[in-house]
């Protein structure tokens, strides 16, 4: 909410010298003028991570110039490394102090990262060089108001609104500090101030849907048009649909909120509201199958969204499925001992279960919980206000409005089964991005996991951003023989082989090596060349068998290691086979019969895994200089949750190739899963740096 004009005020003196400068090789000494110039003109397509690339030239060639690092920060914080444009921006002030554009880049990411009073002195030193700005006032009222400081917030605004009284965004952030005050009439009045300068603004007519919510029931047609004018604007923000379709429900359009539901989930199929909403609702017209798959599913993401688990129990004991429900009863009580429903509910499935002396257990308990609940009157009220608008219905003095006491029955109906809702909807950022943004990965929807494994492979996808094709000697090594019918790459980003002719010539080139090896002694370098085509092909049963036979030949071969992982690997995501296979000492491969009948694909698939990672250890036992076996064990190791441990690979391999940029991204990811929030993000905004795109979407969603 509190990014500024800077970046439009600075694309508009950028000026479109589009050059062929792309085909410069990095070698060169290179013109960095040029080079930044052509980073800049792909800011001014929106194409952030691919200016980045440029702007990083220019400083691994000059890093004592101070523009390169300033444009750099500007395009981090149009992908909202917030992070990374801190850090660049402040080098950009210790190089040259007189451009007072990076300041106000530094204050918009601090007052991003809640270092409010960072901000606000950035801004003031900025208004001293250009004391009308509109923008840098605009933000120092908004970082003000962040900082609670409110009576100094209305001085900047009305100071601003004197001045610039058809400035949209000012009315808008006077709303907002209105709202804060709970004066929901000025707030009101200074927002639809903001609609009738610009009856589009998106940002006007979402809040004023959230005002009119708040003001209760006979409000709520006045916030459907609104969030109906808001979706029509911003067609993308999944929250939108979640709030509309709890309008509609409330005005029985039963099927126009399901309807809503779904849109938010084909937005964003990890939109906890509209998941849990839909699931809700599908409840409510019986549809339990489907009910039941959402609460699963929102299950799997959280184990412990007792909201699900309590909705899931419910469906399960009209299925009559006892013991399901039983489960997730239990898991409900221990986390809402206070309740005593939940309590009664255990009690009579033990009774049903013919467990009497649990169910006298749980019975005692659910009457003592009652007793308790009876005393707890406070309890009941708050619970009943959110029953009666779970936005928190204001009057117009900001009071919130009364609600009945709730039984014990009706708390339990509301804590578990009422209507989520998401809280902010609002987007300042249109005030300087274009409206079809090529360059905001971060908001693509993209599914977020750790980044794949480097493998030895003949095609690779190609990336406009980054090179993705890296270098192992051995691999090097291997091509300068032209034993091999293709030339093998190093690369995380391996292709999808769709081509008809492209995948006959693999199985010709299976044939040539059947017959060559038919007629002449093997070598190893013969089983390796067969395996890749077999791999490619995605024949990974015949691959390891040739790989194996590769390492029977030399034992010391590591690229044979590294490609018996790859192999091994990839045959996880297969269906269980009846056999696996165990590394012998001697390299080769022997059978290994399920131990016993009971044997599960689980267990099968972590002896696979095992099995990956002792050719991996293999692999940096032969060459303890190579990253990328480090990285892909690491890989093996997180899907494992070994998470300690694959972040010290992790480590080790960026010791070994610092401008590894999928190595930064995964380590980014494991801190994240270990709560080291600060760490993940250092490490995404180098990783984004490097051009992994993933990093950005990934920073966003955990910053919101």
């Amino acid at each position: 909410m509190k990014i500024s004009h800077l970046i439009q005020r600075l694309m508009a003196s950028i000026l479109l010298t589009i050059t062929a400068l792309a085909g410069v090789p990095a070698s060169a000494q290179i013109n960095t003028d040029q080079v930044v110039n052509v980073g800049r003109n792909a800011m001014y397509f929106s194409d952030y991570v691919l200016a980045i690339q440029y702007f990083n030239r220019a400083i691994a060639q000059k890093p004592y110039l101070a523009w390169p690092y300033f444009w750099r920060s500007v395009a981090k914080i149009n992908l909202e490394d917030y992070e990374g444009a801190l850090a660049d921006a402040s080098k950009t002030i210790e190089l040259n102090p007189f451009i007072t554009d990076a300041y106000e880049v530094r204050g918009v990411a601090r007052q991003n990262l809640g270092d409010n009073r960072g901000a606000i002195e950035d801004y003031r030193l900025a208004l001293e060089q250009i004391p009308d700005n509109r923008q840098l006032t605009y933000n120092m009222a908004c970082a003000l108001v962040d900082e609670k400081e409110y009576e100094k917030a209305d001085s900047v605004f009305t100071r601003l609104l004197d001045r610039n009284p058809g400035f949209e965004n000012g009315w808008l952030g006077r709303g907002r500090l209105r709202i804060l005050q709970k004066d929901t009439l000025d707030a009101a009045r200074n927002i639809t101030h903001a609609i009738e300068i610009n009856p589009n603004s998106f940002n006007g007519h979402a809040m004023m849907a959230d005002i009119e919510l708040r003001r209760g029931k006979e409000r709520y047609d006045s916030a459907l048009y609104h969030l109906d004018r808001a979706i029509k604007l911003q067609p993308e923000i999944a929250g939108l649909y979640v709030n509309r379709a709890y309008i509609r429900y409330l005005q029985n359009d039963w099927y126009g909120a399901m309807d809503d539901f779904d849109n938010a989930l084909q937005l964003d199929p990890a939109n906890h509201q509209a998941r849990f909403n839909r699931a809700l609702l599908e409840m409510e017209v019986s549809d339990y199958d489907h009910a039941l798959s959402d609460f699963s599913d929102l299950l799997k993401e959280n184990p412990n969204d007792i909201r699900s688990r309590y909705n899931r129990a419910v469906i399960y004991l009209n299925r009559h499925s006892l013991d399901k429900g039983l489960a997730d009863l239990l898991h409900v009580a221990r986390a809402f001992p206070e309740y005593p429903t939940i309590h009664a509910q255990i009690s009579e499935i033990y009774r049903q279960k013919g467990n009497t002396r649990q169910a006298k257990v749980y019975y005692d308990k659910a009457i003592a919980a009652a007793d308790a609940f009876k005393r707890n009157r406070r309890r009941n009220k708050d619970a009943a206000r959110r029953a009666v608008n779970p936005f928190g219905t204001l009057n117009d003095d900001g009071d919130t409005d009364s609600a009945p006491e709730l039984s014990p029955e009706e708390a339990v109906k509301q804590e578990f089964a009422t209507l989520l809702i998401s809280d902010d909807n609002t987007d300042f950022r249109q005030e300087f991005n274009n409206s079809e943004i090529r360059g905001r990965v971060q908001d693509r929807n993209l599914s977020i996991g750790i980044e794949p494994m480097v493998e030895l492979t003949f095609y690779i996808s190609p990336n406009q951003v980054r090179n993705t094709t890296y270098y192992i000697k051995e691999v090097d090594d291997l091509n300068a023989t032209r034993a091999l019918r293709n030339k093998v790459l190093v690369s995380p980003s391996v292709a999808s082989l769709t081509d008809e002719d492209l995948i006959a010539r693999h199985f010709k080139n299976i044939e040539y090596y059947n017959s060559y090896l038919a007629m002449h002694t093997p070598r190893t370098v013969d089983y390796v060349g067969r395996a890749m085509d077999l791999i490619t092909v995605r024949n990974y049963e015949d691959a390891l068998k040739d790989l194996d036979r590769a390492i029977a030949l030399s034992p010391d071969y590591a690229p044979a290691y590294m490609l018996r992982a790859q192999a091994r690997n990839h045959a996880l995501d297969l269906p269980a086979q009846p056999e696996a296979t165990e590394a012998s000492s001697v390299g080769t491969a022997k059978p290994v019969k399920p131990i016993h009948s009971a044997q599960t694909h689980d267990a099968l698939r972590q002896r696979n895994i095992d099995l990956v990672v002792a050719d991996l250890d293999r692999v940096i036992a032969l060459s303890p200089r190579n990253p990328f076996a480090l990285y892909n064990k690491a890989n093996i190791l997180i899907r494992r949750g070994d998470l300690d441990e694959a972040l010290a690979l992790l480590d080790r391999a960026l010791e070994l190739k610092p401008d590894f940029g999928e190595a930064y991204f995964n380590r980014g990811y494991v801190h994240l899963r270990q709560g080291n929030r600060q760490q993940g993000i250092a490490d995404l905004s180098k990783a984004g740096e490097m051009g992994i795109v993933a990093a950005y979407n990934l920073i966003k969603r955990i910053s919101k």
